[in-house]
């Protein structure tokens, strides 16, 4: 009986040891890494594969759609975020988040401007109080290296919008 209960206690030790190391193991396997923006107020989580990653700016720019006069009447923002291992050489597919005001993605819906000659729009990623994020029409049309893990990226709503002042 003795014997029987020292080996319960023994397991139950066992267990209370190495269970957290287990849960601790897995956690580390799925850890992602965060790129912040405080400036448009947005989290976008990225897999552990993408440390060392960059953030270059650009610019989209928007067209009237009035008269077919095809005048330059918008602009804003994208944010890519780029892979470790894109060189000039090896370009890889970036992330491209374009930032609207919430007006100009209203008159962007109203078809008062248009980006690029896609037939559809850029699709609603999130928003919050000021801005709209967008990821661009045919973004991934190059079909450059890594793509299909952007795709996986994207398809997992790695982006988390929070009020900005």
């Amino acid at each position: 009986m003795l014997k029987n209960k020292f080996k319960l206690i023994l397991i139950l030790i066992t267990i209370l040891i190495i269970a957290p190391l287990i849960i601790f193991f897995i956690k580390g396997m799925n850890q992602k890494i965060e790129y912040k923006n405080d400036q448009y107020g947005f989290i976008f989580s990225l897999p552990k594969s993408w440390k060392g990653y960059s953030i270059v700016f650009d610019n989209w720019q928007g067209y009237s759609i009035e008269n077919g006069n095809n005048k330059f009447v918008e602009e804003g923002i994208i944010i890519l975020i780029r892979h470790p291992e894109w060189s000039l050489s090896e370009p890889r597919q970036d992330i491209p988040i374009m930032i609207f005001t919430i007006e100009q993605w209203n008159m962007l819906q109203g078809d008062k401007f248009h980006i690029g000659a896609a037939p559809v729009g850029p699709s609603e990623l999130g928003r919050n109080n000021k801005y709209v994020f967008a990821l661009p029409a045919r973004y991934n049309y190059a079909f450059l290296k890594g793509y299909e893990e952007v795709e996986k990226i994207l398809k997992e709503n790695p982006l988390k919008p929070f009020d900005v002042k």
